[in-house]
């Protein structure tokens, strides 16, 4: 098995897929949020590699993947997603999602249910409409140039260290700078940029988020879901953590911890995510009590379908 480091290639679809695979055991899938790549995984990588074969993947139009003219939609998303597992010959997978990554976790659970064994999401998007105006800016005409003068060569080193330093002050507001300045860096690519225009295009508006669960949220009484938070995040609320479905496995608020809690306690999160697979068993896809669930909106009894419906 390859190193935590390397960054691995396959080809689907004719575009090039970046990822990292590391370890052995039950298949946990890590899908970083926009703008950012897997690396943001690497430091909860080693900890889950102990007990699980851990892929995480750079989405297309992020990281060293492909930026194509392409599907940047959720369901695009998700569909890459699964040729990319089929393609390493896994079948079945413990999705785990960090904000944008988090409604295509939520996207890949309800396309192919058969496929997915548990959701934990981390400071995910797609629970409620609230969004830095960071976020929303990305939105409107012409922010495009403005974010290319923004990253401009002369001003992209002075930026990016003036960021770094505020994120080290013990302010909540600025805690996140360091990982912002990572994302900012990106942006200087205009083929990237392009990307993640066209990926918020799809979810996001200026009031905010356009695409929520809300109304699948129901679901997840067919699937254990865990959901991951810090106290202080100020691109995506916390309080929407209270917006998860009841049927949710477990919910943890992280005290000291922004919106990137697997950054901030990554032996924290590592241990919660491996506790959660340990205590839950996997969902397994069943037809008829999709299909009863999905008539009623979530209002009819599981156990009133029997096993050959």
């Amino acid at each position: 098995m390859e190193s935590i480091e390397d960054v691995q290639h396959v080809v689907v679809h004719g575009h090039r897929r970046a990822y990292r695979m590391c370890g052995s055991g039950p298949a946990l899938l890590l899908v970083h949020g926009l703008a950012c790549d897997s690396s943001t995984w690497l430091e909860v990588m080693p900890m889950l590699a102990e007990r699980f074969t851990v892929i995480a993947p750079d989405l297309l139009g992020h990281g060293q993947s492909d930026k194509p003219d392409a599907d940047y939609s959720l369901g695009g998303y998700a569909n890459g997603m699964r040729d990319l597992l089929t393609v390493l010959g896994i079948d079945k997978v413990t999705v785990v999602g960090h904000s944008f990554g988090g409604g295509v976790a939520m996207q890949f659970a309800y396309q192919f249910p058969d496929r997915t064994e548990r959701v934990v999401l981390v400071a995910t998007g797609g629970l409620g409409k609230e969004v830095t105006p960071l976020i929303r800016f990305l939105t409107v005409p012409g922010s495009g140039l403005a974010i290319g003068a923004a990253t401009s060569s002369p001003l992209r080193p002075v930026v990016s260290a003036a960021m770094r330093t505020l994120a080290r002050l013990p302010v909540r507001a600025t805690r996140d700078l360091g990982e912002v300045a990572t994302i900012y860096e990106a942006l200087a690519d205009p083929a990237q940029r392009r990307a993640v225009q066209r990926v918020t295009s799809h979810v996001l508006n200026w009031h905010g988020q356009s695409v929520t669960m809300t109304d699948r949220s129901y679901l997840a009484r067919l699937m254990p879901v865990l959901v991951i938070w810090g106290r202080d995040d100020v691109v995506i609320p916390a309080s929407h953590a209270d917006l998860a479905p009841t049927q949710v496995s477990d919910v943890h608020v992280l005290e000291d911890s922004g919106h990137f809690p697997h950054k901030d306690h990554p032996e924290k999160v590592a241990r919660l995510v491996t506790e959660f697979v340990a205590s839950t068993e996997p969902a397994h896809y069943h037809r008829g009590r999709w299909r009863a669930l999905l008539r009623r909106g979530g209002e009819y009894e599981l156990e009133s379908v029997t096993p050959s419906a």
